[in-house]
């Protein structure tokens, strides 16, 4: 009777720690399932974060694409012509003698580019220049004669940066250039004034020039330039520039 007893003190003093035991049990299990999912949450954003910045790179890449798509039509478009024809006006610093100082000459100039593709082409370029040189006091009283150069030059021409707006090339061209320097001497002749002879000689000119485009088919060139002849067996260094106005036709 006494062990029944004790028996059942003990069974009524364990049950209480046995639920306790089995609350914390459970407590500890709900705490560790929890982090668990935080994870879960956490790897799920991270993953939708990574495909979102992918798809925003994609995006991106599509619109570079287009852009440089764009670009490239519209250079195919400005520079697929088959002829370019220009006119316009310059400037050059020229010696009309070998005892004269240089002189301010005017020019006008124009010709025409036949182009193989949308860089490369050939020119045909003519020109003509017209100055007024000082002489210095003389018997003759001929002290601000009248002088003129007109020139025809063929060479190739290279179109070594495009862009839709503007562009950048690269000219050389020879040829042949008449010099007339006694027409405004009243018979005296240009050697009396310390001039050169009237006649034919060589020519050469180099540029670089610069192209804005306005329209597909017209566009602003601006071109300083170097210019040899050969007047009197010497060689006339001249630097100089000129702009006009550029017209683009026919189709390669």
């Amino acid at each position: 009777m006494y062990s029944f007893r004790r028996l059942a003190l003990l069974l009524a003093l364990g049950l209480p720690a046995m639920y306790a035991v089995q609350a914390q049990s459970s407590s500890s299990s709900s705490n560790s399932a929890t982090p668990t999912q935080d994870q879960t949450q956490t790897q799920g954003q991270t993953e939708q974060s990574a495909g979102q910045t992918q798809g925003e790179i994609s995006v991106r890449a599509r619109i570079r694409a287009r852009r440089e798509q764009r670009r490239v039509a519209a250079i195919h478009e400005i520079y697929d012509h088959l002829y370019e024809g220009y006119i316009g006006a310059g400037y050059l610093r020229f010696r009309p003698g070998l005892s004269l100082q240089r002189v301010n000459e005017y020019n006008w100039n124009a010709g025409v580019t036949r182009y193989f593709n949308e860089r490369l082409g050939v020119t045909v370029d003519g020109r003509g220049y017209y100055g007024t040189p000082f002489i210095e006091p003389n018997s003759t009283g001929i002290t601000k004669p009248a002088i003129s150069e007109y020139g025809a030059l063929i060479g190739p021409t290279y179109r070594f940066y495009l862009q839709p707006k503007y562009s950048v090339s690269g000219r050389v061209m020879g040829g042949y250039v008449q010099g007339n320097f006694s027409g405004d001497t009243n018979g005296f002749g240009g050697p009396a004034l310390g001039l050169y002879k009237d006649g034919a000689t060589y020519a050469a000119e180099a540029t670089i020039f610069f192209e804005y485009n306005l329209t597909p088919n017209i566009g602003l060139r601006i071109a300083p330039e170097y210019y040899l002849t050969g007047f009197g067996s010497t060689l006339q260094n001249s630097l100089g520039y000129t702009g006009g106005i550029v017209y683009r036709f026919g189709k390669q």
